[in-house]
């Protein structure tokens, strides 16, 4: 029995109603399919457009953290307006249709068009590379989902600070944001295997863009609720990728986790 997982759900249920019924998650699960659909849709007719497959994952991109961003800063007006059910109404308005935005155009660096990359030498390194990041991004991933656990991917401690817990492991000794390291990894591994140019942009933009995110948004949320031990937490450990010095320690969290 997964108890963590068990105790992360339990406190999410606490706060939204629907998961405590079979009914309510199914309608959580199709508003969540619902968006993603509905922004792939979006890019595979706008692919059509020469020249826009670049330009539209941009976008859709800066909307999704733009979304994102309600989620954080109309809190104090949701708490006064929903009371207990303010961390569910922000994360419906705000947070699916973001993190879909978010999601699908990491997604669509796999499969957008582009510009006709020469095949030469430098192809098989591509789709090496793009392998090895994919794969190494999807256990980081998920290594870090369990690890993190669905209360905190889901922040629900953003609304309710008092209620959260400390995360104990290994990869938080060596990243800031390892959930966040594995959506990049994917995204610029993605870009490779593609091995358009716009693919190839949009893999090097998206470091960007992320860490935009963290240090405009999500940590100026995490310097309010822990001060100075974060800011000095954040000169001491980078956000997405480990110091060499640390690659042990990565490489062992992939393997097992902790």
């Amino acid at each position: 029995m997964n108890i963590k997982g068990t105790d992360a759900l339990a406190a999410l249920a606490k706060h939204v109603p629907e998961l405590n019924s079979t009914g309510g998650k199914l309608k959580i699960a199709l508003y969540v399919l619902g968006w993603l659909a509905l922004v792939n849709a979006y890019f595979i007719i706008t692919d059509n457009i020469p020249t826009w497959s670049i330009d539209s994952s941009i976008i859709i991109m800066a909307l999704g953290f733009l979304v994102m961003r309600q989620f954080f800063s109309r809190k104090q007006a949701y708490k006064e307006k929903y009371e207990e059910l303010a961390y569910r109404k922000a994360f419906a308005h705000f947070g699916i249709p973001g993190l879909a935005l978010i999601l699908s155009t990491v997604a669509h660096a796999g499969y957008m068009n582009g510009p006709f990359i020469v095949h030469g030498w430098w192809t098989n390194i591509f789709i090496g590379l793009g392998w090895l990041m994919v794969c190494v991004g999807a256990v980081l991933w998920i290594r870090s989902i369990f690890t993190f656990g669905q209360d905190n991917l889901a922040l629900l401690y953003v609304y309710y600070p008092e209620e959260g817990r400390m995360v104990n492991s290994s990869i938080y000794s060596i990243l800031r944001h390892p959930v966040y390291a594995g959506v990049l990894r994917v995204g610029i591994g993605l870009a490779l295997l593609n091995g358009n140019g716009n693919s190839i942009i949009f893999g090097i933009l998206l470091p960007l863009g992320l860490t935009g995110w963290v240090r405009l948004v999500e940590e100026k949320e995490l310097i309010e609720r822990f001060g100075k031990g974060y800011r000095d937490y954040r000169k001491r450990v980078p956000a997405f990728f480990p110091k060499l010095r640390d690659l042990g320690v990565f490489f062992k969290f992939l393997a097992s986790g902790g």
